[in-house]
C-alpha cells in the first residue's frame, strides 16, 4: 500500500488511505492517523473512497481512533465508503457513535 493522502480543509483533516484498510496495511495508516491527533488534529474525516474492504484490524484501527478523538474532544467523520463497508459498519453500530456516509 501506497502512503495515504493527507489534506486540509478549513478545520478538518481528510485522511484517504491509498486502499483497503486490512492487517497488511493497517500499520501505516495507524501510524498516520496517530501523528495526525497528537499533533493538535481534532476534526478527522476518513476518506473511504479508494478503500474496497475493511477487516477487523481496520475496524479495529477506525473504533481507536474515534476513542483517541474522543478523548480530546475531537470528531470523526467516514465519508465515501462503499456499500458493503457502510453495511459493515451499520452492523456493528458505529454509526450510533461518528458519522458515516457512503459513495
Amino acid at each position: 500500500m501506497t502512503e495515504p493522502t493527507i489534506t486540509h480543509e478549513q478545520e478538518q483533516i481528510v485522511i484517504r488511505p491509498a486502499g483497503d484498510v486490512v492487517a497488511a496495511n493497517v500499520a501505516e495508516l495507524r501510524s498516520v492517523l496517530r501523528s495526525t491527533v497528537q499533533g493538535g488534529g481534532r476534526d478527522l474525516v476518513l476518506d473511504l473512497s479508494n478503500t474496497v474492504m475493511v477487516d477487523s484490524s481496520g475496524l479495529g484501527l477506525v473504533i481507536g481512533t474515534f476513542n483517541s478523538l474522543q478523548k480530546v474532544g475531537g470528531r470523526l467523520r467516514v465519508i465515501h465508503a462503499s456499500r458493503d463497508v457502510l453495511h459493515l459498519f451499520q452492523t456493528m453500530r458505529m454509526h450510533q457513535h461518528f458519522e458515516i456516509s457512503g459513495s
